[in-house]
């Protein structure tokens, strides 16, 4: 399959990016496309014109800021793997997310805005209660993530950066997928005292103590999603 015909941007600056989004009414932001070029190439997606953020250098980077780990939202999910700046959480979250090639190409403002409820970053800044900083605001992820594929970011609204607390006690990340680098059928991400479930509805939630509800899906029905939930939140827990 071929994608649908549209015009391709390529700004330089975030301020250009913003105009360029302002000035087309149908326009996406490409970051790292690992997401958005599949649903391109399917015509599942049909945008008249893309805004490549690549080049964009002032969104990238990692570093630690009061305390919190910032990263920038064009930075690679590979980068923040294997920086020595990251947490244990992180790393350990990352290392599920598709295969080494997929990280390479892939961000984590992509990730965290194509809000798939399977993906791991989501469930990892649900749980650190992270702040995802957008060219206009500070979004808490407790606010960000509104559904299937939906985030709470306006039109021409770009994710400019993450800030991740660090966790005030133990980090834990466990996944249950069919194959390797296959979207999670559940994942738990534990920080502390905060407990986020990812798989199990139409965004990740936070654990509250009680038995969760699964949906069924594609990947797996309600029953056996619930059962895999209560077997890893135990065992996040537990450690």
């Amino acid at each position: 399959m071929k994608p649908a015909p549209f015009e391709y941007f390529r700004p330089a600056t975030l301020d250009d990016a913003l105009a360029l989004l302002a000035g087309h009414e149908d326009a996406k932001a490409l970051a790292g496309g690992q997401s958005l070029v599949p649903m391109l190439n399917f015509r599942l997606a049909r945008p008249a014109a893309l805004v490549d953020l690549g080049a964009i250098d002032e969104l990238a980077g990692i570093r630690v800021e009061d305390g919190a780990l910032v990263v920038g939202a064009m930075t690679t999910q590979w980068d923040l793997e294997h920086s020595p700046a990251s947490f244990s959480l992180l790393r350990e979250a990352l290392a599920y997310v598709g295969h080494t090639a997929t990280r390479c190409r892939g961000t984590v403002g992509g990730s965290l805005v194509h809000a798939d409820p399977t993906a791991e970053l989501p469930v990892c800044a649900l749980a650190l209660g992270a702040e995802l900083v957008t060219s206009r605001r500070v979004i808490p992820a407790e606010e960000f993530f509104v559904s299937v594929f939906t985030t709470a970011l306006e039109p021409g609204e770009l994710l400019v950066e993450v800030r991740f607390p660090e966790p005030a006690g133990p980090g834990r990340f466990l996944e249950h997928a069919h194959r390797d680098g296959d979207f999670a059928v559940v994942c738990v991400a534990r920080a502390g005292d905060r407990v986020a479930v990812g798989g199990v509805g139409p965004m990740p939630v936070l654990w509250d103590g009680d038995s969760l509800d699964p949906v069924g899906d594609l990947f797996a029905p309600a029953g056996y999603k619930s059962e895999v939930a209560r077997m890893l939140v135990e065992e996040a827990t537990a450690a």
